[in-house]
């Protein structure tokens, strides 16, 4: 079962709305209509967030604020921090 799903993109408005940003895109998307909302979490380095999941769980969301070649020391301190294993780990990219 998927318990994080993490959008990769690039930090900075030259980015918003390019093709790099499709993993924030979709997150913020899925976000709206669960009416959740972000939360900056230093310790994760990204936006966290929690929304209903397939059959009343919950899912957790992860958008790195690093650039994407980077991004996975923002997903393994969530991994981590949550016991996760990589089949638990959904990544969403361009």
């Amino acid at each position: 079962m998927i318990k994080l799903i993490v959008g990769l993109g690039n930090p900075g408005r030259q980015y918003e709305k390019t093709r790099h940003n499709a993993g924030f895109l979709f997150l913020d998307k899925l976000l709206a209509e669960s009416s959740g909302v972000w939360a900056l979490e230093s310790r994760f380095q990204g936006l966290f967030a929690e929304c209903g999941g397939v059959g009343g769980g919950r899912v957790m969301l992860l958008k790195p604020d690093t650039f994407m070649n980077r991004s996975g020391q923002s997903v393994g301190k969530v991994a981590r921090y949550y016991k996760l294993l990589p089949e638990e780990i959904l990544v969403v990219h361009d």
